[in-house]
């Protein structure tokens, strides 16, 4: 896969969020985007899965333009800001109903999932009950569920204890040592460092640096 942001700009209530980004991406790598809250870091992801679309500029997906060839990366996992879950489904249902959609996924790849990120896939409580970092868990879950080509995760580590953090980066790990390209930001500069292949700094709406992770 090969992602191609050219020239994106982005203006909201007459606001440049996005200002004439451009970046290639591609498969089996882990791109870390850092910057500060307001940066500009969540709305390019949401540029880049197809959420919302450029105000100028186009984002491509192996040559296929969102917003015009297709809506959205035909192999996506997402997890931005609140995951979009049920409340009154507990975790197995949530994730039984989002895999209906395109049913790829077995029941034992749901619950291979769970597992993997630490719930209980026989634990009968509805999502509601959920405290925040069991709601995180689900929402990484669900962007991990079919094995999807590109995994785009904004801020996935909050509300996750050690151990549940050591998971996620043995997923992530494993998506991009399987092919797929992943996008994550992260507050914390010590879980980038160790993580990313490439480190996008974005200030301002404007990348204004990227460079290769010194430890891998």
């Amino acid at each position: 896969m090969k992602i191609e942001i050219k020239n994106v700009n982005k203006v909201i209530n007459k606001v440049e969020i996005l200002k004439d980004v451009s970046a290639n991406l591609e498969s089996g790598k882990i791109y870390g985007f850092v910057g500060i809250n307001g940066s500009g870091k969540t709305m390019l992801m949401r540029c880049i899965c197809g959420l919302i679309l450029p105000s100028l500029g186009e984002v491509s997906i192996d040559g296929e333009i969102i917003g015009k060839d297709i809506d959205f990366p035909r192999s996506v996992g997402v997890l931005i800001e609140n995951p979009g879950i049920i409340p009154y489904y507990n975790g197995f249902e949530n994730l039984k109903e989002i895999s209906s959609i395109k049913g790829k996924v077995s029941d034992d790849r749901i619950r291979e999932v769970l597992e993997e990120v630490g719930l209980d896939p026989d634990d009968k409580r509805k999502v509601r009950k959920y405290s925040l970092g069991m709601k995180q868990k689900l929402g990484i879950a669900l962007a991990f569920l079919e094995n999807p080509d590109l995994i785009i995760i904004d801020e996935p580590y909050n509300a996750l204890d050690t151990a549940s953090r050591e998971k996620l980066t043995k997923m992530i790990m494993n998506a991009k040592n399987r092919g797929a390209l992943v996008i994550v930001s992260c507050h914390d500069q010590n879980i980038i460092d160790n993580i990313a292949d490439e480190i996008v700094e974005i200030e301002n709406g404007e990348i204004i640096n990227v460079k290769t992770a010194i430890v891998q």
